[in-house]
């Protein structure tokens, strides 16, 4: 059942280019019941450059690498200080939508969202 509006958790996932790892992120969280998903590139040449918006729009920030950890900070530093910021530690390694990654994705991003809600 989907929770409701309120209850949304609003995931944002960021790697460099917004190609290939954030996207597939973004579009197997968008599919969870209770989950909104977004996704952007801390490079300028991203398909879609993360921005003070989705920042703001995030209750949760997924990055990468630790190297997208560091630019978010670096850049968004106040807008970040009460938000959870995690790395994943996924190497960029993989296609869009790759089964691994699909995998690799949802078991991290589950044990994140499960140690916040206990």
């Amino acid at each position: 059942m989907l929770r409701q509006k309120q209850e949304m958790k609003n995931l944002l996932f960021v790697c460099s280019r917004n190609q290939w790892r954030s996207p597939t992120g973004e579009e197997v969280w968008r599919r969870q019941p209770g989950f909104n998903a977004r996704s952007a590139g801390t490079s300028p040449k991203a398909r879609k450059t993360v921005s003070v918006a989705d920042i703001r729009w995030a209750d949760v920030v997924f990055v990468m690498e630790k190297k997208h950890k560091n630019r978010l900070t670096a850049e968004f530093s106040p807008l970040l200080e009460h938000k959870p910021l995690h790395v994943l530690d996924i190497p960029d390694d993989y296609q869009y939508m790759d089964p691994e990654l699909v995998e690799e994705i949802e078991q991290k991003v589950a044990l994140v969202l499960e140690q916040k809600t206990q």
